[in-house]
């Protein structure tokens, strides 16, 4: 039984890594674009940042839920919810502790200009399975300045996995 968090800044390849692992450990993958397309999309007047984290918020209890019955299963469970800030982190490893499971945390890192480039090609290809939304050079950049990377100590039981020249559909052992 596993409980992976997958983190890393926007464009690193956090889903397509997701879909890749989750295959190889079989494991249920939730990942937090298509929950906040689907769910929230239509209500969104600007990009107001405290609006958007209080719904990522509710989505990410109703995953909790959903994944907390599939660890009771004895079950594997990836969390790609991006995890931008070790408090996000550290909430979902607590939990995850409270039903027995130390979770890992899988940081994804990539130079700046590859993310950008994954970023157009995805909103380019628009590929179903990995895309939501248009990332915007606005999105990109304003989040650019919100991620916290994962202290040493958040990797102990963890991996950190630099993704600059790998095909990430391959690369998730």
């Amino acid at each position: 039984m596993k409980v992976i968090l997958v983190c890393g800044p926007v464009g690193v390849g956090k889903t397509t890594y997701s879909i890749a692992l989750a295959k190889e450990i079989d494991a249920i993958r939730f990942s937090i674009d298509p929950w906040m397309q689907t769910l929230f999309a239509k209500d969104m007047q600007s990009l107001d940042y405290a609006w958007i984290l209080e719904r990522v918020d509710r989505c990410h209890q109703q995953i909790w839920e959903v994944a907390e019955q599939i660890l009771q299963l004895n079950g594997n469970v990836i969390l790609d919810l991006g995890f931008t800030t070790q408090k996000h982190r550290d909430r979902f490893k607590e939990l995850s502790k409270a039903v027995g499971v130390d979770a890992e945390i899988h940081y994804l890192q990539a130079a700046i200009a590859v993310r950008q480039q994954r970023v157009k090609q995805r909103n380019a290809d628009k590929n179903p399975s990995l895309y939501s939304f248009e990332i915007t050079d606005f999105m990109f950049d304003f989040m650019e300045g919100k991620f916290e990377p994962p202290t040493d100590s958040e990797l102990i039981n963890g991996r950190t996995l630099i993704l600059d020249d790998v095909d990430l559909t391959t690369h998730a052992n």
